[in-house]
């Protein structure tokens, strides 16, 4: 049985589907909500000047501070220095921008893990551009799409695989589905070749997970994951019938976030009155069940929970020797950030050009055009 989580699609990865026009074999619907927890309890997060001032994350003058940062951060243009406000984003940290701000520690908490999506709290001390853009991306697309930043494929992420075999079809591509990997052929210490059943696919690249190249990856953690089947939406959430959680490592005493993403049959992968929640975090103790704990209180009463706990590989070389591309594996989060990251590293490694989808759109308009004529 193969499960496929509901990872919810960042703007990054939604961008990166527009591009290459995958979208339009795929049905998109927009995540109702966005939530951070704290001290046991979840909130929306705020992401507009109305929802500063009105949320309860915040006491009534840090509302005001808060604000004042998202009108920073909304009017930021990196080309234009007078929207910098005299800060040097490029050299200015985000921990000196927070206190420029007189942001504290629970405000910086929530706007680092559940608006700009970091995992740790290394970007602190890191310049604070990176960061505002993140924020911006951020509140830009829930305006965009109203109720969340985020999007669910309808009937889930194995869409996602079947709308680019369409597209992969269009250009010359061949699927050979259900067949094992019997080798990995190798020519004076390059990739030739892979061998299934008796037969031969030949090529001159290879792109692959860790699990057809154990002896090339590295182990660096595992990754805890629990698939919750419930009959009701999660409490205080205003009875959304998808929404994405945050943790923040902070309110938990951990070293990294936890996160909870639910769907239902708004998004038909549900029954009607079925509700799936998935948790995931990245393991820090032998009691890897323990540390989701704060996550499941939040989905009581649980009908049935699944629970697997998968190690993370990462490749122990670029591949440019043996022309072996290994992707990374899969980490807690939720939103594919990280995995946007991952294809434009292996793109970059293969070809040695920085992955540009507008430059490919271009292209692909260029060509249509003179088809046309």
């Amino acid at each position: 049985m193969s499960i496929s989580y509901p990872n919810f699609l960042w703007p990054m990865l939604v961008k990166l589907l527009l591009y290459t026009e995958v979208t339009r074999y795929i049905d998109f619907k927009v995540v109702d909500g966005s939530y951070v927890y704290k001290a046991g309890k979840i909130h929306k997060v705020p992401c507009t000047e109305e929802e500063a001032l009105a949320s309860d994350l915040m006491g009534m003058f840090e509302k005001r501070r808060f604000r004042k940062f998202l009108l920073f951060v909304l009017n930021f243009n990196e080309h234009r220095i007078k929207t910098h406000h005299d800060i040097d984003p490029k050299r200015m940290t985000m921990r000196e921008l927070y206190r420029k701000f007189d942001l504290g520690p629970e405000v910086m908490a929530f706007t680092g893990h559940a608006l700009a999506l970091y995992r740790t709290d290394d970007y602190l001390d890191q310049p604070c551009l990176e960061t505002i853009n993140r924020i911006k991306l951020y509140c830009e697309s829930l305006a965009k799409y109203s109720k969340s930043p985020y999007l669910y494929p309808l009937h889930g992420l194995g869409e996602l695989p079947q709308g680019f075999a369409r597209l992969s079809a269009l250009y010359g591509g061949i699927y050979m589905l259900n067949k094992p990997v019997n080798e990995i052929l190798m020519e004076k210490g390059k990739v030739v070749g892979v061998r299934s059943q008796g037969e031969i696919a030949y090529c001159k690249q290879l792109i692959c997970d860790p699990s057809y190249v154990p002896d090339q990856v590295k182990k660096t953690g595992k990754v805890i994951r629990v698939i919750c089947i419930l009959s009701h939406p999660i409490r205080n959430t205003n009875e959304c019938t998808s929404c994405q959680i945050i943790i923040p490592q902070t309110q938990v005493n951990r070293k990294s976030d936890i996160y909870v993403c639910m769907v239902s049959c708004s998004h038909c992968v549900a029954s009607d009155g079925k509700y799936i929640a998935i948790i995931s975090t990245t393991v820090e103790t032998e009691n890897p069940q323990t540390e989701i704990q704060p996550a499941l209180e939040l989905l009581e009463p649980v009908d049935q929970k699944f629970v697997s706990i998968t190690d993370q590989y990462i490749p122990k070389h670029d591949g440019t020797k043996n022309q072996i591309f290994i992707s990374r594996s899969y980490d807690a989060t939720t939103h594919f950030e990280t995995t946007c990251d991952d294809i434009k590293d292996i793109f970059k490694r293969m070809t040695g050009a920085t992955l540009d989808f507008r430059d490919m759109w271009t292209a692909i308009s260029e060509a249509d055009k003179e088809d046309a004529k």
